[in-house]
């Protein structure tokens, strides 16, 4: 299959960070993989918030990972590097990828590909490996969460909020979720969301207090940090957990850690991008054996708002930052 591949590619970029206007075409020679790697004839590339946090200059990619954005991808092998099975050859995959993406080809690790099932389409298996990678390590694997459950997740109608709501209802969650408006919240209450809070004009922790009749949620799923964090501690049960995600409110917050000791509190949090590939690898086998039969059985989907030309990443990027998408943006590459 080398034969037929291009020399080079259309891929979207920048020189310098700044609005989604320095987003731009280019010319790039098209990569050839490397031991463990497929090349990956793109379909469909998700948008998400560390591409618009990278073009911003604030998420450099990890060393050695393309400075092209693009975190996860769906498409059809056309090259294997030394060491993959020959079967892969022509299937359809789609995966979690370090940089890259916003590209029509994107090297992949073998390890971080997933099939894309019967009944996926490539735009739906696109929006998949990022949110759904993300939220399975810090709900299920660092959150402990558990069968019966209540859940606090904040930006409910985000990509990862949708899946979180997803997941979280199917794993047997009651996962309650803030949201920025009365019809964000009832998209939210559509797609499996227990409740919805809107923060423009409740507060959450008396919400979540009224909700639970005061006994708290287990686990919170925090996406914003800064001055959430100790409103956050406010809603969590004994012994409940908090998991930091993005620090979109802030880097910094300030806490009783006394209120965390009697309470016996846990927090933690983690990022994705710069892990290992043989942690991904790892946590690629835990949604093959989870989560994807689940998106086989066609019981998980992802909740799509809008997709875009690759030409048109910096609209993508735009709609995005004005925060009025619900689930998912991809672009559209090949």
């Amino acid at each position: 299959m080398a034969e037929t591949l291009a020399e080079v590619m259309t891929a979207v970029g920048f020189d310098a960070p700044g609005g989604p206007e320095v987003l731009g075409p280019r010319q790039l020679l098209v990569p050839r993989p490397g031991a463990g790697q497929v090349l990956v004839r793109v379909s469909h590339a998700g948008v998400n918030r560390p591409d618009v946090i990278q073009r911003q200059g604030f998420y450099p990619p990890p060393p050695g990972a393309s400075p092209i954005p693009g975190l996860e991808i769906s498409g059809t092998v056309v090259a294997l590097g030394a060491g993959v099975a020959a079967p892969l050859a022509g299937q359809q995959v789609c995966a979690l990828v370090s940089g890259g993406g916003y590209a029509e080809y994107c090297l992949a690790e073998v390890e971080h590909c997933l099939p894309v099932p019967a009944g996926l389409s490539l735009a739906e298996a696109a929006a998949l490996p990022e949110t759904l990678f993300t939220v399975w390590h810090n709900v299920f694997e660092r959150g402990h969460a558990r069968d019966g459950e209540r859940m606090l997740v904040h930006g409910g109608t985000s990509g990862i909020g949708t899946m979180a709501v997803l997941l979280g209802r199917l794993f047997g969650l009651e996962v309650i979720v803030t949201c920025g408006g009365a019809a964000k919240c009832a998209r939210a209450l559509e797609l499996g969301a227990a409740h919805a809070i809107d923060y423009r004009a409740q507060d959450f922790v008396a919400e979540v207090a009224r909700i639970t009749g005061g006994e708290g949620v287990h686990l919170v799923l925090d996406m914003v940090a800064g001055d959430y964090v100790p409103r956050n501690l406010k809603c969590l049960a004994e012994d409940g957990r908090h998991v930091t995600i993005a620090v979109q409110g802030g880097l910094n917050a300030t806490l009783n850690m006394a209120e965390i000791m009697r309470r016996r509190l846990t927090l933690t949090g983690s990022t994705l991008r710069p892990r290992s590939n043989q942690f991904k690898a790892l946590l690629a086998q835990e949604i093959a054996q989870n989560a994807w039969p689940l998106v086989a059985e066609g019981l998980l989907r992802p909740v799509m708002d809008r997709s875009f030309p690759l030409a048109e990443a910096a609209a993508a990027h735009a709609r995005m930052e004005g925060g009025e998408h619900v689930g998912k943006i991809v672009l559209e590459v090949g």
